[in-house]
């Protein structure tokens, strides 16, 4: 029961501070970052005073209701990169590994024609 109360307590600071956030800017992390680090470390370290493990399913609740509250219509500006298929790793991986025996054998030959002139 602290401990929900605690975070009742983290939650209604963060809503005090993210009313000082317009809604132009709710989607600047440099704007939300402090509220939503405050949100975060209140519910960890409270957590932790009560040796309550976190994450856990309260604290997560409050994240997620951040989210839905505040930033459910942030969208990435930027493209997201995913690694490549696996195919194309493998072949990234292997093709320099290949190409080493045959540079080194490349540097040996060179090296014994130019002793032998």
């Amino acid at each position: 029961e602290n401990y929900t109360a605690i975070t009742q307590k983290c939650w209604d600071y963060f809503v005090h501070l993210m009313g000082n956030v317009s809604a132009s800017e709710l989607c600047e992390w440099k704007v939300i970052s402090r509220p939503y680090s405050e949100l975060q470390d209140c519910l960890e370290t409270s957590a932790d005073r009560l040796s309550y493990g976190y994450p856990n399913a309260l604290a997560d609740q409050y994240i997620l209701q951040s989210h839905h509250r505040y930033f459910h219509n942030c969208t990435l500006e930027h493209s997201v990169y995913l690694d490549p298929p696996e195919d194309v790793l493998l072949a990234m991986i292997i093709a320099p590994i290949c190409l080493i025996p045959f540079l080194v054998t490349l540097v040996i030959w060179r090296s014994k024609d130019s002793k032998a002139q």
